[in-house]
């Protein structure tokens, strides 16, 4: 069984050769998510496993943190840090990833402000079910532990004018 020392050493190996995705900083035990900006404190004595895998499509080296509170994150490229969506605020969401990254949630987000900004007479309701995939994605990342309150604040924002067009 990997120690927690062997898990940092691992992690700190992958990041170093893949800076453009994930920065990790020993001191703070941080990694930055380098699409997104944004910042997950690890903590180590809550890391209960690790697994190092090789993606069946890339053939790259991904690996998992697997945490006592059933969480996990992979650090994958070019995703950076990856997760599972929550439904919990959602629920339901039609083509719902089983992992997603914060990347995901840029992306998604773009897509739902060329469709209220660039079509405002009428937006898709393939747009209503982006926002429902941005909340989804976002509820996982919180889960992680990464701090998402300014990006709900923006879908928040474009769930409001949505609603505005839809009526």
């Amino acid at each position: 069984m990997a120690t927690h020392e062997d898990i940092r050493y691992k992690v700190r190996q992958w990041s170093e050769a893949r800076k453009h995705v994930v920065l990790y900083d020993d001191a703070s035990s941080s990694l930055l998510d380098v699409a997104s900006a944004k910042m997950l404190r690890i903590s180590w004595p809550n890391v209960n496993a690790f697994e190092e895998k090789i993606h069946p499509e890339t053939k790259g080296t991904y690996l998992v943190l697997l945490f006592d509170n059933g969480a996990q994150i992979a650090l994958v490229e070019p995703g950076g840090v990856a997760f599972a969506p929550s439904t919990v605020n959602s629920g339901p969401v039609d083509n719902m990833p089983p992992v997603t990254c914060l990347g995901d949630f840029l992306t998604l987000k773009a897509r739902i402000d060329h469709y209220l900004y660039e079509h405002p007479d009428d937006p898709p309701r393939e747009c209503l079910n982006l926002v429902m995939i941005c909340i989804a994605i976002l509820d996982g990342a919180r889960a992680v532990g990464f701090d998402v309150a300014d990006m709900e604040r923006e879908l928040e924002t474009a769930l409001s004018e949505f609603e505005k067009k839809k009526g």
